[in-house]
């Protein structure tokens, strides 16, 4: 049988249901402008009956209930979008850290008028030409050194701007990495206190809500997966390792690495593994990779094009007589890396000679471009890719100096080929992918047939036997020359360091304008150096797979306008999408003021009904008891 107060118990617990769902719709209302906060539901249920089948019951038909209650307050999410937020977020933020340092990248390069690198350039070689015309006269080498600082200040300023640049990435690649460990921390302190609220049987939507903000936040910088396991474990992976497990939290350390020039490798702090960021996914990934690649590609094509002009114009230079009759000077100045004179290294740092470092090897043969070879065989170089990684070049009896020339450069190899103004085969260390490797260093050279011995007369023997490598000292004993063949390696980035010889500067007298003939001194009259000198500008010198210093001038504008180019249409294409994500999650999860406002009339009226209840509950109630006392 019910009891006579069962009606007020009714009405008591749908004043209550609709007074907490008033709240929830206040709780709402007022969070309307909240960033990342999703709205929330008030679940109502009906109450159990006071009996159950199998059990006494009262006489009567049917089976009454007990009334309302909230059974719960539901957050509304679509797990479903958000984790495509989430994958999505991680190219975003990539393109958007990635987006303004290409920007800086290509106004260095967009640059116009006479201050621009190439126009000094340009001014330069017209300096050779001038002197070429007046070699007797003081004027034009006067002249050539102002526009050479000039040119060499120009270069300056281009390598420290890229340097800097680095610099200023590898900076932020710190500051990510303390902030993605922040917020795995902030995460995984979550996960925590959200475990504990739902212990004890509540809904911690608030809690949540913090939590998918620091995991969108997080996304943007890093690619990163959410699994949610039973009990409730809420988990973060970032390329198939965990970073999040439930409270604990995995972080990321950045050691030095002085192969990179003192730029730090990041690595996983409990494991001291590498870690490997997704490509294209999250501005981690994004500076690191404009640190390390395309940065760090500027820099070595700077640095190519300056090591190339430099040895250049000085291999024209040296044999070279001034007005003053001085010879064999150079004009830029040269800083080797080694002091030995076969370029010998104590790579290892243990005090002994382990390796050889040179940058240019000449052949003693005098060839002709369009003679046939008249041999076969296989030339092998190195490359990069990976250590001990090389490339074969094929040569047959049919093809030409030049032809054999062309398709060495073209291999792919970090070595390329010229035949330099008198004649001979020049190979040269060139720029490398390898991060362990040194730039402009011939690693690997050899021919299993006789052109590099016999026909040009560069190494001692065919073969492996033969074969020089620079991975063991007094390697320069495989080439057929004395030192003068070849030259030891220049110090890192001539970009940041050439200068013009201050012997010149003090005296541009000693500037060579022409050649001796015979043994003998050029007369002021001869011209021959300096027209020597002026057709670099367009002669094949091949810097890396360039053919001529304008190719380089031509490929960087266009390189870099294609990257920056790139990158402007997948922002805005990714920010576009993510555009898109945010307005879908914004109708499922955002506050709607218009449904807000309904709900609040509706529970407004529900709780106006259960009062009106509970008041003819209790009148009728009151005519029981004054009947009971009459």
């Amino acid at each position: 049988m019910t009891s006579s107060f069962m009606g007020l118990e009714i009405g008591k617990r749908a004043v209550n249901a609709h007074e907490q769902a008033l709240r929830v719709t206040g709780q709402n209302l007022s969070n309307v402008s909240t960033e990342g906060y999703s709205r929330q539901r008030a679940e109502f249920k009906t109450v159990q009956p006071i009996y159950l089948p199998g059990l006494n019951r009262e006489e009567g038909a049917g089976q009454l209930g007990q009334g309302v209650s909230v059974d719960r307050i539901e957050r509304i999410r679509d797990e479903l979008l958000d984790k495509r937020i989430v994958a999505e977020a991680g190219k975003e933020g990539y393109w958007q850290a990635r987006d303004p340092y290409l920007r800086q990248i290509d106004g260095l390069y967009l640059e116009v008028g006479e201050n621009s690198l190439r126009s000094k350039m340009l001014a330069f070689w017209d300096g050779w030409q001038d002197l070429s015309q007046h070699p007797s006269d003081l004027p034009p080498r006067t002249a050539l050194i102002a526009r050479g600082e000039s040119l060499i200040g120009d270069i300056h300023e281009r390598f420290s701007l890229l340097k800097g640049m680095k610099d200023q990435v590898n900076e932020d690649i710190y500051l990510s990495v303390d902030k993605i460990n922040n917020l795995s921390g902030q995460i995984a302190s979550l996960n925590e206190t959200i475990q504990k609220v739902i212990a004890q049987g509540d809904r911690p939507n608030d809690l949540f809500d913090r939590r998918d903000m620091l995991v969108d936040e997080l996304s943007k910088m890093m690619s990163i997966t959410v699994e949610k396991r039973d009990s409730d474990e809420y988990m973060l992976h970032t390329g198939g390792v965990i970073l999040v497990q439930g409270r604990i939290a995995r972080s990321l350390e950045i050691t030095n690495n002085m192969d990179k020039e003192g730029y730090g490798n990041i690595m996983w702090t409990d494991t001291a593994e590498l870690f490997s960021p997704a490509k294209e996914s999250g501005s981690l990934s994004a500076l690191l990779e404009l640190r390390d690649k395309t940065i760090e590609n500027e820099i070595q094509v700077l640095d190519n094009m300056t090591m190339n002009f430099v040895d250049l114009v000085n291999e024209a230079h040296r044999p070279g007589y001034g007005i003053n009759s001085r010879t064999g000077l150079d004009f830029f100045t040269e800083h080797h890396f080694v002091t030995n004179v076969q370029g010998n290294y104590d790579r290892n740092g243990d005090g002994e000679y382990d390796s050889s470092y040179i940058f240019r090897m000449n052949g003693l043969n005098q060839l002709e471009e369009r003679a046939q070879i008249g041999l076969e065989g296989t030339i092998t170089l190195s490359a990069s890719g990976g250590e001990g990684r090389t490339v074969a070049v094929p040569y047959y009896a049919e093809d030409t100096v030049a032809d054999l020339v062309t398709r060495v450069n073209n291999s792919g190899a970090d070595v390329v080929a010229r035949l330099n103004r008198d004649g001979h085969l020049e190979l040269k260390g060139t720029i490398t992918k390898n991060n362990d490797d040194p730039d402009f260093v011939i690693r690997h050279v050899e021919d299993s047939g006789r052109f590099l011995e016999a026909y040009a007369g560069l190494l001692s023997a065919r073969g492996e036997e033969g074969a020089f490598d620079w991975g063991r000292p007094d390697a320069a004993a495989a080439l057929r020359g004395e030192a003068g063949s070849y030259s030891t390696a220049l110090v890192s980035h001539p970009s940041g360091w050439i200068e013009i010889n201050p012997v010149l500067v003090g005296d541009v007298a000693s500037i060579a304008s022409g050649y001796g003939e015979n043994g003998r001194v050029a007369n002021p009259g001869n011209s021959k150096a300096a027209e020597a000198i002026a057709s670099i500008q367009n002669t094949k010198v091949m810097i890396g797979s360039l053919a001529t210093i304008d190719d380089y001038f031509a490929d960087s504008i266009g390189r870099v306008g294609l990257l920056h180019q790139e990158s402007e249409k997948q922002l805005e294409t990714h920010d576009q999408i993510m555009r898109t994500l945010h307005n879908m999650r914004s109708s499922i999860s955002g506050v709607n003021m218009d449904e807000e406002i309904s709900n609040m009339i509706k529970y407004q009226h529900g709780y106006a009904a259960a009062a009106r209840f509970m008041s003819t509950v209790n009148s009728m109630l009151d005519i029981v008891l004054r009947l009971g006392q009459a």
